[in-house]
């Protein structure tokens, strides 16, 4: 376990920023937001890796429409990252899988083995980012990063209707709980963009992730509207962030990115507490 910590350690110390996109609730999202981030900054010239740590259902392979198999490195014992467009490197469950619907039936500390091996037994390299898409609630693989890795920077995405943001404030809590630090939240599926008129809708309302950000004291970094060019991006393996022409989440996203990089280069983080009673 020491010696694994070491290399940890060690890769860890070439990454700039770890940040860390969670989401207290399925279905907001939330790996959408992480994979185009992640694309969105390697187009601003950041060096950029993302690991998916949703170990049952891993789905960053295919919104980059990535096939299955890894190579070893030459020592023969280090993982090597896929390759997304020779500028990403890219680590997931669904990688490692010979038949992507093979369902993974493991127990907690087997997955808190599993990512701590994701970061200890890949060639990393130098990043300026290292993006870890999670799954949804406060489980294990929650814990594991954030123990493992306690200078991640956490980004909470959460759409505009009550539903998701109860949820989030259990995310927020258990962030509380671990001492855990918040660059910010994002609004996901914040209105509907008509690609007809190029009107706003506001199909699930707007508004709800910035007040949950101003209700605990952390930088709101933006709201990514609901497109459905990102739908057709998704079944085509394409982020929408490098689909052609003008769409308004593509333009939302590189906002996003901007924001996240002028957050890091200040230093705008929110170290979460238990508030005082």
């Amino acid at each position: 376990m020491s010696m694994q910590d070491a290399q940890i350690a060690q890769a860890v110390g070439h990454m700039g920023h770890v940040l860390f996109v969670m989401s207290g609730k399925g279905g907001v999202g939330k790996s959408s937001v992480a994979v185009n981030l992640a694309i969105a900054l390697a187009e601003r010239g950041k060096r950029v890796g993302i690991l998916d740590v949703d170990i049952h259902g891993p789905s960053v392979p295919n919104l980059l429409g990535l096939g299955s198999g890894l190579d070893m490195d030459e020592d023969g014992e280090t993982l090597l990252p896929a390759l997304y467009r020779d500028n990403v490197k890219v680590l997931s469950m669904d990688s490692l899988l010979h038949d992507k619907d093979t369902a993974i039936i493991w127990r907690g500390p087997k997955k808190t083995a599993a990512i701590r091996q994701f970061l200890s037994d890949v060639k990393w390299g130098d990043l300026d980012f290292l993006v870890i898409d999670s799954p949804p609630g406060t489980g294990d693989e929650h814990l594991t990063i954030m123990k493992t890795l306690p200078e991640a920077l956490s980004i909470m995405v959460t759409t505009p209707q009550e539903i998701s943001l109860a949820d989030v404030r259990k995310a927020m809590n258990f962030l509380q709980h671990a001492h855990g630090t918040v660059l910010g939240v994002v609004e996901n599926m914040s209105g509907l963009a008509c690609p007809h008129c190029g009107g706003d809708i506001p199909l699930f309302k707007k508004g709800g992730g910035e007040i949950l950000a101003q209700h605990y004291g952390v930088p709101f970094l933006g709201a990514i509207p609901l497109d459905p060019a990102t739908v057709v991006a998704a079944d085509k393996g394409v982020p929408v962030v490098l689909l052609e022409g003008e769409h308004a989440a593509k333009k939302q996203f590189f906002a996003l990115a901007e924001t996240v990089i002028e957050a890091c280069a200040k230093e705008r983080f929110v170290r979460m507490h238990l508030p005082k009673e």
